[in-house]
């Protein structure tokens, strides 16, 4: 006996995919194909349990319409088109691919599914954070929580992500980038075979795991790579199912995958956070379906906007009046209309590429520098960063010349050979100290050329507290510990974690590093002093020349106010990237302020940094040595009459003593 049924109505327009109806449901698909038929299985089973054709007179231009009443309960759905059996695009979930990395038949079809239930949202609200306010964290959603260190229920998910949002609160982040989550086939083709291990990367591979669990995790991932050559897209970035979450990505395989997604989006938004989705387009997709994907999830799924990763149609994206407060990011947005929200964001390696090359100390970089330190259009967000997926983490883009890719199966060939990265004297591990030392002056550098900067700031995972990759710029097909975050070393890199979160706090408290419009460069308010200015080591003189790898920049808080609706303070910051030291002559302040040293990416024995209300008082307030490769931060505070009075004594003394 049939249990779904035709109902007759006059043909009209629906939303694409299938659509609750009064008493059942729509299903409208595009198709240029001759024959078009429903199939319907039961969940879980591959033989049809019925086939329904669509009639010609039901179409509209290309679109293939029927309205079905019955029992859908159990039940799934594909498409037979002229005789080939073929997913919908639109399906908003789909069974078949609830375990990552499992080896399916070749050319298997999966199955839409029904959504049983309505989601709960209570009462959520995007949070609709502004660029200047925001702090991005990209991360994978599975290799994010995957190791046994992470100490999460389920490690690799959804619900891996939400139990460490407490985390993400106590390090200053506002936003979290997901790399893709979307219904995409992470197993490669046999003949594209990656896993051509070497010995070094078989003993890695191999090494004692920490738990029994992580230990079976070890031997099956082996087992499939040695004997199935299984090939895994760790990434994503390949045409997948839009419109679905990713199902290996749940901790409940028998759940609706999407509840889940659900759950992690109402936490983050609960605790004041926004969620942005990496989404990739081959730019073979209709142009609608684009469109219609981005506003799906935001209305279905409440994310907060998307990295548009490939090729995506831009202009009706930026233009699209149901998008215009959703977070966009792209690498360019030239000629597109940015309408009346700042939503529209730039997101490219251009900031990454200058300043790792003014990191390591090339020369003709000082425009670069001012450039990208105050870049802010008034009509779109730019996000600056050091690290990203694609490329080295910060911590191997100190540690390493040149990349080393081989356990990616294709001798080394693959990912990019301009790093601009600095071993800082030795390639990959070591354990000279001052190799460590400078490899961790580096990254002190690295955390303040991108959170002193007005763009918005991008980490990547692991990078506060030194993640490696053993050198891997690559790693798109690592689903093992090269790319799986090491929680342990958050213990072992504590000093690179804590000078990360006083970077966010210093950032987030003073307003000067991340105004709402780009600074002028001028006294527009009539107060003596620029909004911001640039200085060589002499004050109020710039130098340009080729090979000046020093520059100061004066902050005028005037311009900026806090929280509190008090002004911002002063601040000066001394950058010396040469290989030698240098002298500033540092500012004049205004009177009864002095100046004190916030941070000091040199001084190793307070980590670099002095926390608020422990900054350190300069006893000569006219010059500063700033040592070789080092960034020093001055704040100009007002000194209470005993501080004034002990500064006294202690410099008529020493001045005794001489």
């Amino acid at each position: 006996m049939e249990r779904l049924r035709k109902r007759k109505e006059e043909p009209q327009i629906y939303p694409m995919g299938a659509v609750k109806t009064e008493n059942g449901m729509h299903f409208s698909i595009a198709s240029v194909k001759e024959s078009c038929s429903l199939v319907f299985f039961e969940q879980g089973k591959t033989e049809p349990v019925q086939t329904i054709p669509l009639l010609p007179e039901d179409k509209i231009g290309d679109v293939w319409n029927i309205t079905l009443e019955g029992d859908f309960r159990g039940l799934a759905y594909a498409y037979l088109f002229d005789g080939v059996l073929c997913e919908d695009p639109y399906g908003r979930h789909f069974s078949g691919r609830e375990n990552w990395g499992e080896k399916y038949e070749e050319n298997r079809v999966l199955h839409a599914l029904f959504s049983e239930k309505e989601y709960d949202w209570e009462g959520d609200v995007h949070p609709q954070l502004s660029y200047e306010n925001s702090v991005i964290y990209r991360l994978h959603p599975r290799g994010f929580t995957r190791h046994s260190s992470s100490k999460v229920k389920s490690r690799g998910t959804f619900a891996g992500i939400t139990e460490k949002i407490p985390y993400l609160q106590e390090l200053g982040i506002t936003t979290v980038e997901l790399l893709p989550c979307i219904e995409f086939n992470e197993v490669i083709p046999e003949d594209k075979t990656i896993w051509k291990l070497d010995k070094k990367f078989e003993k890695f591979l191999r090494k004692k795991p920490e738990k029994s669990s992580e230990k079976q995790d070890q031997k099956r991932l082996e087992k499939k790579a040695e004997e199935e050559k299984i090939n895994v897209n760790y990434w994503g970035f390949i045409p997948g199912l839009s419109f679905a979450p990713k199902a290996s990505y749940c901790s409940k395989k028998e759940k609706y995958p999407g509840w889940e997604f659900k759950d992690m989006v109402k936490a983050f938004h609960r605790a004041g956070m926004e969620v942005i989705m990496d989404i990739f387009f081959s730019g073979q997709e209709p142009q609608m379906q684009v469109v219609d994907v981005l506003r799906y999830w935001v209305q279905e799924y409440h994310v907060d906007g998307f990295h548009l990763v490939g090729f995506a149609p831009v202009s009706l994206l930026g233009s699209d009046p149901y998008l215009s407060r959703v977070k966009l990011f792209y690498p360019s947005w030239d000629g597109v209309s940015r309408g009346k929200y700042r939503h529209l964001a730039i997101y490219n390696d251009y900031f990454q590429n200058e300043m790792r090359r003014f990191l390591k100390g090339d020369e003709n970089l000082l425009n670069s520098l001012i450039f990208h330190n105050r870049r802010n259009p008034a009509d779109c967000g730019v996000i600056n960063y050091m690290a990203n997926s694609n490329g080295f983490t910060m911590m191997d883009n100190v540690s390493y010349d040149t990349k080393h890719n081989e356990a990616n199966g294709e001798n080394n060939q693959d990912g990019t050979d301009a790093n601009a990265s600095w071993n800082c004297g030795v390639e990959g591990p070591c354990r000279k100290k001052k190799v460590m030392e400078m490899r961790r002056k580096q990254i002190r550098n690295s955390f303040l050329l991108t959170f002193l900067s007005q763009g918005t700031p991008l980490l990547l995972a692991g990078d506060e507290f030194g993640n490696t990759q053993n050198g891997n710029n690559n790693a798109w097909c690592q689903d093992n510990e090269i790319s799986w975050l090491n929680w342990n070393q958050v213990k072992t890199n504590a000093d690179i974690l804590g000078f990360a979160k006083e970077v966010i706090r210093f950032r987030k408290k003073h307003p000067m590093f991340h105004l709402k419009q780009e600074p002028k460069g001028l006294d527009y308010l009539s107060c003596g002093m620029p909004d911001i200015s640039y200085h060589g080591t002499k004050a109020w003189f710039p130098e340009f020349e080729s090979f000046r790898r020093q520059l100061g920049i004066l902050y005028c808080g005037t311009y900026a106010a806090q929280d509190g609706g008090e002004e911002d303070d002063c601040f000066f910051a001394a950058y010396n990237m040469h290989w030698e030291p240098h002298e500033f002559s540092l500012p004049n302040l205004p009177k009864g302020m002095k100046w004190h040293i916030v941070f000091n990416t040199d001084a190793k024995e307070v980590q670099g940094f002095y926390p608020e209300g422990e900054e350190k008082l300069l006893e000569k307030q006219k010059f500063f040595m700033v040592q070789p490769r080092s960034i020093v931060v001055f704040i100009g505070k007002k000194l209470c009459s005993k501080t004034e009075e002990n500064i006294g004594k202690k410099l008529c003394g020493e001045a005794g003593e001489e």
